[in-house]
């Protein structure tokens, strides 16, 4: 017996034959009416999406029929029992098709879910699980459930509130990460824990980006930076293997927060193609050209990056190269193309015969070649080249086609000692750069001691794939008094260290283990397994790009008796 959705019907000459859909796949039905006329007449009037049952006789198609595409593709069903289980109405979008209109997708999600592709990624995604629980019980991690009703302290994103009946006035929040819990689990002895958790950020959204995300959140105690790598390069070999039935290359490769801003303009590079960042600083320490002098001599960088074979650059793109360039703070954008032997470009009559050979030979300049320049400080002339690295990769379809020799499709990269602190000009304050809880690397105690604060790096990771930050982590402030030190640096006064995070430092008193630990993003590392763009297409429910259920027409206004329950009136000011 088989019972599944109609995908696909055809006539031919009164033979009736029907494509049954179910999770396994496909399976031809053939109702001829010389067999059972009364079968035939029924399945005439079925159509796409109508639920069928069938009972018959496995038999193999007729030679010259078959269909090497179909794992059922050598056998079809004669049917001797039909049941028609439901019928469904006009189809909101082709079932085979891909639907434009997200909205309508999101909105009719429960049949969106039904196409090939969604149906398929959902698996994935069980296995991705599947094999996360597997490795990690198989390495002693017990898995804890930690509390979806919380308590709201600053770390970064915003919370979503849940207003307290049983105490009016005072509220919950959703966590944005198990972050504290598990390390007070650390100090519970649990000493290796993991959870598949449920995080939420009120924060605007993306491709992504959720309101609602999953991670693998993983903690452990006694441990060192190394140790939490081996774990989590274990894991994702383990559900490599699962998902894609692929080996992965470990030990994955590292490089340092500098050097990989430095070289690739990123702290989450896409390593799967060339055109690194060069330092030209040497060449242009005594150079007349001004605007690479003054630079120099204020203490910045000059760099560059060469793209190779896009001299045919065209002059919309090269404005839209020049906007991204100013919006992450160039004041301009400077290249040179070679073409016919010639380089194009009004800055070239500024450089000395030594410098163009410099150039040419430090840039590997060749013919059809365009090279882009970036004169500033160290953080904006690293960050505008790799933005526009990105770009014109994409421009050129480089990323993940045109890799170097040897580079592997799933490029496993750790990125460490980030800095502990970035500064806010916003709040004019310095805040933590992952989180307030992660302690400064041993050597840079005395920088911390002494509040240099823009020269202390972290004992954090971050573990990026082909691009794309999937999990970061760091080793965790252990000690309540440099836990104390670290709230004073990031401006939380002493009185609020009590209120908000009073439990942590009570918790670190009573013999706190080191520990550490990372969280991988769920979503993202699933849609690079499935090959998605967007974690939309990798959650069975997500929100769309206005963090609407257009499903469930979600949020939704509330009944005034429920306000009141909770002690809540809307104020009439929208502007409250």
């Amino acid at each position: 017996m088989l019972a599944g959705w109609v995908n696909v019907t055809r006539d031919h000459g009164g033979v009736i034959f029907i494509d049954l859909r179910d999770r396994e796949g496909l399976t031809q039905v053939v109702f001829r009416p010389e067999e059972n006329a009364r079968l035939a007449k029924q399945a005439h009037t079925l159509r796409g999406e109508d639920v069928m049952q069938v009972s018959g006789r496995v038999a193999a198609r007729p030679p010259g029929t078959e269909n090497p595409n179909l794992a059922t593709g050598e056998i079809e069903i004669i049917p001797s029992e039909l049941t028609i289980l439901n019928r469904a109405d006009d189809l909101p979008f082709p079932i085979d098709a891909e639907p434009q209109n997200e909205d309508l997708r999101m909105t009719q999600r429960y049949f969106d879910l039904r196409r090939p592709r969604l149906a398929r990624n959902l698996r994935l995604r069980h296995r991705v699980a599947n094999a996360t629980r597997d490795f990690l019980d198989s390495q002693g991690f017990v898995e804890v459930e930690t509390p979806i009703l919380s308590k709201s302290t600053p770390e970064g994103a915003r919370d979503f509130l849940v207003p307290s009946r049983l105490m009016p006035g005072k509220f919950y929040a959703l966590p944005q990460a198990p972050q504290q819990y598990k390390q007070l689990l650390m100090v519970a002895g649990v000493e290796k824990y993991f959870q598949i958790a449920k995080c939420f950020r009120d924060e605007d959204l993306r491709a992504d980006r959720q309101p609602e995300f999953t991670q693998i959140d993983i903690e452990a105690s006694f441990v060192t930076p190394d140790d939490i790598f081996k774990v989590t390069e274990g894991m994702l070999a383990a559900i490599f293997k699962a998902t894609r039935n692929i080996e992965i290359k470990t030990p994955f490769d590292r490089l340092t927060y500098r050097e990989a801003v430095s070289r690739y303009g990123s702290d989450k590079p896409d390593r799967r193609f060339e055109m690194e960042l060069v330092d030209l600083g040497e060449i242009f320490r005594e150079s007349s050209f001004k605007v690479f002098r003054s630079a120099l001599d204020a203490g910045g960088v000059v760099k560059a990056i060469n793209a190779k074979g896009f001299a045919g650059i065209t002059i919309g793109q090269a404005d839209e190269l020049t906007e991204i360039a100013k919006l992450y703070r160039a004041k301009g954008l400077a290249f040179i193309k070679i073409e016919n032997g010639e380089w194009k470009s009004p800055i070239v009559k500024f450089f000395s015969d030594a410098e163009k050979q410099a150039l040419r030979s430090k840039l590997n300049i060749e013919e059809g070649d365009c090279v882009f320049f970036a004169a500033d400080k160290w953080e904006i002339a690293c960050e505008v080249l790799g933005r526009l690295r990105l770009r014109i990769a994409e421009i050129q379809d480089l990323q993940g086609r045109a890799r170097p020799p040897g580079a592997p499709e799933w490029d496993f990269l750790w990125v460490t000692d980030f800095p502990l602190f970035e500064w806010s000009p916003e709040e004019n304050k310095w805040n933590a750069m992952h989180h307030p809880f992660t302690r400064p690397k041993a050597e840079d105690m005395p920088l911390f001691e002494a509040k240099k604060f823009p020269d202390v790096r972290a004992e954090a990771y971050d573990i990026v794939l082909n691009g794309v930050e999937i999990g970061g982590g760091s080793l965790r402030i252990y000690e309540p008094d440099l836990q104390e030190k670290m709230f004073e640096a990031l401006g939380i006064r002493s009185e609020d260290q009590q209120s908000q995070f009073g439990h942590l430092l009570r918790a670190l008193r009573l013999g706190a283990p080191p520990h550490g630990g990372i969280a991988l993003g769920l979503d993202r590392l699933v849609m690079l397994i499935c090959g998605e763009e967007s974690i939309r297409d990798v959650i069975a429910f997500p929100k769309n790009n206005r963090g609407m259920d257009l499903m469930t027409n979600s949020p939704a206004e509330v009944d005034l008796r429920q306000l009141r329950d909770l002690s809540l009136k809307l104020a009439k000011d929208k502007k409250l």
